[in-house]
């Protein structure tokens, strides 16, 4: 995704444990550079005691009568701007349960920051299993999961795939005091029940929808909250570069699953990615199928990437594919 981060000037006011103290012959990566980001402005940044992480409230409101609104119940973007991959977990409450939508990169104490924010029991529910989004799984003791054998297997846990967000160039300040390079891993975890599309979620006043949106990974799902008009979209769409590259991933999948999400445009007000920004317009998912389908038919600029990886331009989209 692009290398970009809410940091530099912003983290030095936020603790000094993360104060950008790069080595003298190390630069400070270049998704590092352009910040802060003007979006997060508009958003109510949570204070928390964890500098890993900046919390965001998330806006919304609930029609209930013609002219008359009110607050949505609390939903938070946790989010890891000191990595590159600049991942946003959701904290989503009810009245009687709170559902965190991933666990991010397990460098720091997401159930810290987590338990800072609501006391009510929580359920975790991952967008999909790469490692990035469930590597604080293992803290938490209710996992629910899509029954697919991709699932399973990441639930196993990983260390390449993890020291792989560590390496030179990935990390923006310093790691957290008390977390150790040399041991990092994503953690296995224990999966409590499995859930298929279309099952709903009852966190008491508050009802979450599943709905299967496969193509990123066999076991990607959005999640959708149809009273307040919030579309949860994991790595099927986020406001960056968007990685279709790995083995996993189904083109025919992913462009079925975009045209599901898009269809429900007209019910929704704030779509929620998981990396970099949390808050989009709902009209970007009819502009996204249509450049996905420009990339499939060559309607796109394409330079070369890392090894074995192109990225390519389509409208205000970028993607990065497979080579040919």
């Amino acid at each position: 995704m692009i290398r970009i981060l809410l940091l530099c000037a912003l983290c030095v006011s936020v603790s000094s444990a993360l104060i950008l103290t790069l080595p003298a012959a190390a630069q400070t990566p270049d998704w590092c550079k352009p910040l802060p980001r003007p979006e997060y402005k508009s958003l109510d940044r949570i204070q928390i005691s964890d500098p890993w992480f900046e919390v965001y409230r998330v806006p919304g409101f609930v029609l209930t009568n013609p002219g008359i609104t009110k607050v949505a119940p609390g939903t938070y973007a946790i989010y890891e701007p000191h990595q590159s991959e600049e991942v946003i977990s959701y904290l989503i409450l009810g009245q009687q349960r709170a559902l965190l939508f991933d666990t991010g990169m397990g460098i720091s104490d997401i159930d810290a920051v987590v338990s800072q924010l609501t006391k009510l029991p929580v359920m975790v529910l991952n967008s999909h299993t790469h490692n990035d989004h469930v590597s604080g799984n293992w803290q938490f003791d209710t996992i629910y999961s899509m029954d697919t054998d991709f699932s399973r297997q990441n639930a196993k846990g990983s260390i390449a795939d993890a020291q792989a967000e560590i390496a030179p160039g990935e990390i923006c300040g310093q790691l957290p005091k008390n977390f150790d390079p040399k041991t990092y891993r994503t953690k296995p975890w224990h999966i409590t029940q499995y859930l298929h599309d279309g099952d709903k979620l009852d966190l008491g006043a508050r009802t979450i929808e599943v709905l299967s949106t496969p193509g990123h990974t066999p076991d990607s799902i959005s999640l959708l909250d149809r009273a307040n008009q919030l579309l949860f979209t994991g790595d099927t769409y986020y406001p960056a570069t968007i990685w279709l590259f790995r083995p996993e991933t189904d083109f025919d999948a992913y462009a079925k699953s975009i045209a599901r999400l898009a269809a429900l445009a007209p019910q929704i007000k704030t779509v929620l990615g998981a990396h970099n920004i949390p808050v989009a317009p709902p009209s970007v998912l009819a502009d996204l199928v249509v450049a996905f389908a420009d990339l499939r038919a060559g309607k796109s600029t394409c330079k070369p990437d890392s090894p074995g990886k192109q990225r390519c331009t389509v409208r205000t989209f970028t993607f990065l594919v497979r080579a040919p």
